[in-house]
């Protein structure tokens, strides 16, 4: 019998089964952000129905249940951060400048008859700035803070540590929805018939960061910082 149900919160389910973060994705039903919600209401949303929706959701977890995967849920605060840094950090820092040129390169090209390009120039520009800081602030500063109070918990370290956490927060909600608008600018990351190399390249690219970013924004505000929240 499935564990989920319609008034399961989406962030649950994916924390529970990683794979129907995929899912949720084709669904364009927003896990990390605004996945505190419950499945019925997320579904009703996007204006799909609730039930379907819950089917393909078990039919994930038939899927996985006898399939040993990494979940993060089960990992300590410690190896989480571990893994979003080599995971999700090493990554935003080695795409995000390699990614540049090529974006500059197709709004240059093709922005006069494409000028969603030049939005789309705008946005992957604010992007990379926000998530370069955020992920140096993350390493520098408040990460170190999480282990410091994992390691010895007490009201100090909990009040140093909570503003931190709330403006986190709040800059993976601003990510959110550049990457929303870039979804919506680009007709999903929808080629036009002319579309030439450059063109398939950066939207394919662009695809890979939105996944890995909700991945990493998953992680760490449903549960990472949900423990700290817990805790504290």
């Amino acid at each position: 019998m499935s564990s989920f149900t319609l008034q399961s919160q989406v962030s649950d389910i994916v924390t529970s089964i990683p794979q129907t973060a995929d899912l949720f994705r084709s669904l364009r039903i927003d896990f990390c952000c605004g996945g505190q919600v419950p499945l019925e209401e997320a579904a009703k949303q996007r204006n799909l129905e609730p039930a379907a929706v819950l089917e393909k959701v078990q039919s994930l977890e038939k899927k996985f249940a006898d399939y040993q995967v990494s979940r993060p849920a089960s990992l300590k605060e410690s190896e989480l951060i571990e893994l979003i840094q080599h995971k999700h950090h090493a990554f935003l820092r080695n795409e995000l400048p390699a990614l540049t040129p090529y974006v500059t390169k197709l709004a240059r090209v093709h922005g006069e008859h494409h000028p969603e390009l030049l939005r789309v120039q705008e946005l992957f520009s604010d992007l990379k700035n926000e998530l370069l800081e955020h992920t140096k602030d993350e390493d520098e500063h408040v990460f170190p803070l999480i282990l410091k109070f994992v390691a010895e918990p007490n009201q100090q370290a909990a009040a140093e540590l909570k503003p931190h956490v709330s403006e986190l927060e709040d800059e993976h909600a601003h990510a959110g929805r550049l990457l929303q608008e870039l979804r919506e600018v680009t007709s999903d990351f929808e080629l036009p018939s002319d579309a030439c190399g450059t063109y398939r390249l950066v939207y394919q690219r662009l695809t890979m960061l939105e996944k890995d970013t909700s991945e990493h924004i998953h992680l760490e505000n449903n549960i990472l910082f949900e423990r700290i929240r817990q805790a504290v």
